[in-house]
């Protein structure tokens, strides 16, 4: 029996939409407990097997798209877009990672010296526990549960308190398409240092998988180092988007509304710092804050709102701190949308920032929430100098009419990932990950299926005839 309940809310309204259990230690030990009981039997488990179970989940999460999105827009805030669009590519990773699963790797050849035939294969790292965030509550959880299934590992699962009922709903389907009980195991807590802390604690976990911020991650990579658990760290960000002078800025403008608004700007993803030529920067934040200005921010209730709230009302004083200090600092407000007022919900009304200090808190920070700060340079040497000056890494993007200066340019930043000419990068066919302090390891692809293997060689005697 768990310790009692909380609950979940809107953050459109305030308003309480659930309640759900609300596990502790004791709770994070059973789930262990489940996942070493099916440990063995799901490793075994036929490569087709595993494969044809999470296409199902992939089909399962397509047939109930609607109400998983509208779990998405209740509990998280999001626009309904926003969420059919995370539904569509959460079930992506099932279905992808079905199909890496029968894709087997390894290889055999004989020692260089003789005498001996060498057999590499990958196997289970054994139980994972995932902990995932509350801004993707669809696509974080599949992005790792995908792999880890397939390579053939259990799993226990801590999702983020403010958006537990997608997770609850997704791993529901994962049972409805044949993952054997005991396979993946959900504790819901309000306690994630407690839960996190006995699952890092407990020897029959060999893997702990992360999503969130920097600070968090370096606190669970300590404890991870007490028992040299393999660790994948995805952490924060704060994506600089690059604008050269000889770059289509409609284009660039289209880009930056995804890469800077989608989602309300509460993306590691997202791009926070707007580095753009000083010959084109006032045109570029004249045609982006037009855009802005036409945002339509409300709750998901209505269709047509592209903009939700913030996660929860201190997310709404960050954000508004960060934009005042620039302000102060002499930035200039080029446009803002319109929010709702009145007190209901955790609502901010995006914002263009133009003349923005490069040093000023909302370039240096992750802001995590709808802000576009520009500023001007007109060297590269000085772009890259700011744009690397960040303890941070993980995504970039470049617009450039030049092709080759747009890759010369994107080579030369500090990030996992850049989009050359778009807004939009991530993938599920392609490795998602940072450099920096940005995370270790990647998601995504086949980097993120060996995120969950460790490899093992069989030295075979081989006397040469």
């Amino acid at each position: 029996m768990t310790a009692g309940h909380f609950t979940v809310e809107d953050p459109a309204t305030g308003r309480a939409l659930d309640t759900v259990a609300d596990g502790g230690p004791a709770e994070a030990t059973a789930a262990v407990d489940a996942a070493a009981a099916a440990a063995h039997d799901w490793a075994r488990t036929p490569a087709r097997q595993r494969a044809d179970a999470l296409h199902r989940a992939f089909e399962l999460m397509l047939r109930e798209k609607d109400r998983l999105a509208d779990l998405i827009a209740s509990e998280n805030g999001k626009s309904a877009s926003d969420a059919r669009a995370e539904i569509s590519y959460a079930a992506e990773f099932f279905r992808w990672y079905a199909e890496e699963s029968v894709r087997s790797s390894g290889n055999y050849g004989p020692s260089p010296a003789g005498g001996t035939r060498t057999v590499v294969s990958e196997r289970p790292v054994g139980i994972a526990a995932l902990i995932t965030p509350w801004n993707f509550p669809a696509a974080m959880v599949t992005r790792k549960i995908g792999p880890a299934l397939a390579a053939g590992c259990t799993v226990v699962l801590k999702p983020a308190a403010e958006t537990p009922l997608t997770a609850l709903a997704i791993v529901r389907l994962l049972a409805e398409a044949g993952v054997p009980e005991g396979v993946v195991n959900t504790v819901t807590t309000t306690d994630a240092a407690g839960v996190v802390t006995t699952w890092l604690e407990d020897a029959r976990v060999r893997k702990v998988s992360f999503t969130g911020s920097t600070p968090v991650g370096r606190a669970l990579l300590r404890q991870a180092a007490d028992r040299v658990v393999n660790a994948s760290m995805e952490l924060g960000g704060n994506a600089p988007f690059v604008v050269t002078p000889d770059a289509d800025l409609d284009a660039a403008v289209d880009g930056a509304m995804l890469a800077k608004f989608r989602n309300g700007g509460q993306a590691c993803t997202a791009a926070d710092r707007f580095y753009v030529h000083a010959d084109v920067a006032e045109d570029f934040a004249a045609r982006l804050g037009k855009h802005v200005e036409q945002l339509r921010v409300g709750p998901s209730s209505c269709a047509d709102n592209e903009i939700g709230p913030l996660i929860s009302a201190k997310a709404v004083d960050g954000v508004t701190a960060l934009v005042d200090s620039a302000i102060a600092s002499g930035a200039r407000v080029v446009a803002r949308a319109e929010a709702p007022t009145g007190g209901e919900g955790h609502f901010f009304a995006p914002v263009v920032l133009a003349d923005v200090p490069a040093d000023a808190d909302v370039v240096q920070q992750e802001v995590f929430g709808p802000v576009a700060a520009v500023v001007t340079w007109q060297e590269e040497d000085e772009l890259l100098r700011m744009v690397n000056d960040s303890e941070m890494g993980l995504a970039a993007y470049v617009y450039a009419g030049d092709l080759q200066r747009a890759m010369r340019l994107g080579e030369s930043i500090d990030a996992g990932m850049v989009g050359i000419n778009r807004g939009l990068i991530s993938d599920p066919a392609a490795p998602f990950g940072g450099v920096k302090q940005s995370g270790l390891g990647r998601e995504g692809a086949r980097e993120g299926l060996h995120e969950f293997t460790e490899i093992q060689y069989l030295s075979l005697a081989w006397p040469e005839s």
